[in-house]
């Protein structure tokens, strides 16, 4: 796409990256996106000065503090959340049990979760183990395992006024399906639930909103879109002020502090605002606040992806030898397939073989894979395209996989 406002200059996208200089065809992009040098150098420059545990009265310290306001800042507007309300961590899955504790001590007997098959694990076992522990009733929200999609309708018959917390996926990490959100959310809303939104895969390819989602708790991954190993879960302010986590007596009492635990990584913290920011500047023509700005460039990554993923989708469906799973009407560039008479991990060495990185098996989506029936036969191959993916690049993906007829 040529460079103008508003558009995206995939080549100068490419030249931000300098993991790109390997060579490779990297459709990897869901498993953790590659990383952009301003991240790199903010990371590096974090760890060249002296920080301290916050709380100081000295330098460091107030550095310390100045990183975490940062990222937190950063990820609320990224979601359209408020940074009193965003909860730093290791990762979405730690995140994600410690929130369901500390739901669940709200909760009693034969009170209700809703999870659904298209979910990451990440967002079904931390509910399911719960649901054990505390004599809760688990009911399931079914794929459509021709299409690949999640019925907002089933919810329905799914909800009742004993649901306290719906937990569903923004985007499906192996096969790509974006479900209606807001539509669920607004059913489970209405019967007094909680919904708790996995946003790790959707975050890279379009701007969250997490009042328009309908996203009491929305979770997420900052290695996705090109930051560092560092999770999120944003909620609101006074929704956290209702929940107490497990923690240190000494450790702070405030929002969002209490949830998070023990000495955190300030230096990636850095890395956090300045992966948003190279989401915020990937038109740098755009200004404005930088919500504005991603709103803008985010738009951009949507619709380069799209007219990408596109070529890409067709072209494997036109293959004969190829299964692509499901046929979602709303998608992330993501998908996953089989090839005739071969195993996913054989066809993921002759990708590799031939300059390109994908995974194959089951993408932490066990749920989904054992109700398409892939499993026993060790999954599938998932490709994944980012912003710094070219048309070239798919053109390889297809002749390569072409040639294992």
């Amino acid at each position: 796409m040529a460079s103008g406002e508003g558009q995206l200059d995939v080549a100068r996208v490419r030249g931000l990256f300098p993991g790109l200089s390997d060579g490779l065809v990297h459709a990897d992009g869901p498993g953790g996106s590659l990383v952009p040098e301003s991240v790199v150098r903010a990371v590096s420059q974090a760890m060249r000065v002296p920080i301290a545990d916050r709380g100081g009265v000295f330098a460091p310290s107030a550095r310390a503090e100045q990183l975490v306001s940062g990222a937190r800042a950063a990820i609320a507007d990224l979601v359209g959340g408020v940074p009193a309300g965003v909860v730093l961590g290791p990762n979405m899955t730690t995140l994600t049990y410690a929130v369901a504790r500390a739901l669940a001590k709200h909760w009693r007997r034969g009170d209700e979760i809703v999870v659904s098959r298209l979910d990451h694990d990440a967002n079904v076992r931390p509910w399911l183990q719960i649901a054990a522990e505390f004599g809760l009733v688990v009911r399931w929200a079914e794929v459509d395992i021709e299409t690949g999609e999640l019925p907002d309708w089933q919810y329905d018959e799914l909800l009742t006024s004993r649901t306290r917390l719906v937990a569903v996926t923004a985007a499906s990490n192996a096969i790509g399906t974006c479900p209606d959100v807001a539509a669920i959310a607004l059913r489970a809303h209405r019967v007094g639930a909680l919904v708790f939104l996995d946003g790790a895969h959707a975050a890279p390819h379009a701007l969250l909103d997490a009042d328009v989602l309908g996203a009491d708790f929305l979770a997420l991954s900052a290695y996705k879109w090109g930051g560092p190993h560092v999770g999120a879960v944003v909620a609101h302010p006074g929704l956290l002020e209702e929940l107490h986590p497990d923690k240190l007596v000494p450790a702070p009492d405030r929002v969002p502090d209490r949830f998070e635990l023990g000495a955190p990584p300030y230096e990636l913290y850095a890395g956090v605002a300045a992966s948003v920011d190279h989401l915020a500047g990937l038109c740098p023509e755009t200004g404005g606040t930088r919500r504005e700005r991603l709103a803008t460039s985010m738009t951009a990554v949507s619709l380069y992806e799209s007219a990408l993923f596109s070529r890409l989708d067709r072209g494997l469906r036109s293959m004969g030898h190829v299964q692509v799973l499901g046929e979602p009407r709303y998608t992330t560039p993501t998908l996953s397939f089989t090839v005739s008479r071969l195993r996913p991990r054989a066809v993921a060495r002759e990708l590799a073989r031939r300059g390109v990185c994908a995974w194959d098996g089951d993408f932490y989506c066990r749920e989904l894979f054992d109700a398409i029936g892939v499993n026993e036969s060790g999954g599938a191959v998932r490709l994944g395209l980012m912003h710094y993916n070219t048309v070239e690049e798919v053109e390889h993906l297809l002749d390569t996989v072409s040639s294992l007829r």
